[in-house]
């Protein structure tokens, strides 16, 4: 069993799907519990959004630093040290914040350890399935990215049903359960065949990349990608239940599961359109999406309809991120891994600013979370003006700074 796992590319595949099941435990387990850290430990929402930060600042970090280490100690070696602050940095939950004089430092040091793994596990899963030797890569990079949507319903389900049975005072019991997933993983990217990718010498260089106008503007979009994601992604959770006076298991079966089903559903659905669509205009109409449903959420008097303009944000920002990625590809086709590197970089910029702007606002407005998705619209309307002078400058090829 173990020689045909060690020859086999598809296990290969598998494990980098749980990887970004992963990746979803790290961003959406601790969003769970932020009113719960709020009572408990009396983190008010400014220093909880902090934390949010820290997150996808730590990951924003090692995206920067990881392109001059992984070449040299090998993508396995790298790989399952993902898994391992993973592992360690969501065990860590349990007790941490316990130990510590301060809990909200115990918070800190623990997002940080499993952001590190979460960090790795983006610059790393995606090469090593682009990688791999086999048939319809396309379709399998896609499948991967839809596995976060998957992974992030499943937490929020699983999370849910979990307080449902045992009490949300149990949730240090869930943050170890959790952890077993990237456990089992480092045994498992042990296993596996491991391919590297070659012939990436020849993309442009960071220092040409930078002077690119059109380059800039991929930047744009990306930080506007993540933001708008995160920016309902990471507070759905609390919004329903605080702002929205409704009980935590149904804002979070009603918000953040409804958001990541849909945005796994947009993926899948655009997936199968790709061919036959602009990607410049699907993603305008995705932008526009996103912002009614900022709208929807913030400034609707009914519970039920912020809650799905929660859900429908998820439908609106499946495509941002990949496709971005899509368009990079296109408008710099000699970009190359530099490319791609840095554009990971400015998503998890926006990932880390959406979701602090939004708590920036809510804390600015005495804790009123629908005020704070109000102020996120700014990245929803930065995305659609983006978008729209791209596709001015397609449409004057003779003045375009991208390419056709």
């Amino acid at each position: 069993m173990k020689t045909r796992i060690r020859e086999n590319y598809s296990h290969t595949l598998y494990a980098c799907f749980a990887s970004y099941i992963i990746q979803a435990i790290v961003n959406n387990f601790a969003p769970l519990l932020f009113l719960t850290f709020q009572r408990e430990f009396g983190i008010s929402l400014e220093k909880i959004a902090l934390l949010i930060s820290f997150n996808f600042g730590v990951q924003l970090l090692v995206d920067l630093l990881a392109a001059a280490f992984v070449d040299r100690i090998g993508y396995r070696i790298s790989v399952v040290m993902a898994q391992i602050f993973a592992c360690v940095g969501l065990a860590s939950l349990a007790f941490l914040p316990g130990l510590t004089p301060d809990p909200f430092a115990g918070l800190l040091i623990c997002v940080t350890v499993y952001a590190i793994g979460g960090g790795l596990i983006e610059v790393l899963v995606s090469p090593i399935v682009e990688a791999c030797p086999t048939e319809h890569k396309k379709a399998a990079m896609g499948l991967l990215h839809s596995f976060y949507c998957w992974g992030h319903a499943a937490v929020i389900l699983l999370s849910t049903l979990f307080f449902v049975v045992f009490g949300i005072g149990s949730w240090r019991v869930l943050a170890c359960l959790w952890a077993v997933v990237p456990f089992a993983n480092i045994f498992y990217f042990s296993c596996v065949p491991i391919a590297t990718l070659t012939g990436e010498g020849g993309g442009m260089s960071i220092g040409k990349l930078i002077r690119t106008p059109a380059f800039w503007f991929m930047v744009i979009l990306m930080v506007c990608a993540g933001a708008c994601e995160q920016g309902i992604s990471q507070w759905a959770s609390a919004f329903a239940e605080a702002g929205l006076k409704v009980s935590k298991t149904v804002g979070d079966l009603a918000g953040p599961c409804a958001f990541a089903l849909l945005m796994g559903t947009s993926r899948v659905v655009y997936a199968r359109l790709s061919e036959r669509v602009s990607l410049h205009a699907y993603m305008l109409f995705c932008g526009i999406l996103c912002l009614i449903s900022y709208l929807l959420a913030s400034l609707s008097p009914a519970p039920a309809l912020s809650l799905a303009g929660c859900a429908l944000c998820g439908l609106s920002v499946g495509v941002m991120w990949p496709g971005t990625f899509s368009l990079s590809a296109i408008s710099l086709p000699s970009g190359g891994t530099a490319m791609f590197a840095l554009l990971a970089l400015a998503g998890d910029l926006g990932c880390s600013g959406g979701p602090a702007l939004v708590g920036f606002v809510s804390g600015q407005a005495d804790g009123n979370l629908k005020t704070g998705v109000l102020g996120g619209i700014f990245f929803p309307l930065l995305l659609i003006a983006t978008l729209l002078w791209l596709m001015r400058q397609k449409s004057r090829p003779e003045h375009s700074i991208i390419q056709n």
